[in-house]
């Protein structure tokens, strides 16, 4: 067998790839949730003609009960109409969430490191030299000086 992401032979027995670290289990589509669908449908068709009689409901009573203008009437049914459109495209937008095809996240197969290179280690025979071997001095130095 070997693994469908890199290539490499796979080990039997493990779930993931020695090399790029794919998933190597078997993959069982999820089944989808019917109750779940039909509940957001139901929302989505009872709030749509809900939306619109409120909507129109709402214009008569304001125009025949409360004798308003024209102009807040329409401005009452453009309000209502976007609460409602609101309100349908984040149910429809919840529902293909629920009912869209699950894609995997897909990660990039790993680059290879680099090689490092470590520095060629000096014979034993050779001192080290000191960081501070030019620029630290004795009190012999200091003595000498002021006398």
């Amino acid at each position: 067998m070997y693994c469908a992401n890199c290539g490499t032979p796979r080990t039997q027995g493990l779930s993931y790839c020695n090399r790029c670290g794919a998933d190597l289990r078997e993959h069982v589509e999820p089944t989808t949730n019917t109750a779940a669908i039909s509940a957001f449908l139901t929302a989505i068709t009872l709030l749509g003609i809900g939306g619109l009689a409120v909507m129109l409901a709402g214009a008569l009573l304001l125009r025949k009960g409360a004798n308003l203008s024209q102009e807040l009437i329409c401005i009452f049914m453009l309000f209502t109409f976007l609460i409602v459109s609101i309100t349908e495209i984040m149910l429809v937008k919840n529902l293909s969430k629920l009912s869209g095809p699950t894609e995997r996240k897909k990660f990039p197969a790993p680059q290879p490191m680099p090689e490092l290179r470590l520095p060629q280690a000096t014979p034993l025979s050779e001192p080290v030299g000191s960081v501070t071997e030019d620029t630290t001095r004795t009190l012999e130095y200091a003595r000498r000086e002021h006398s």
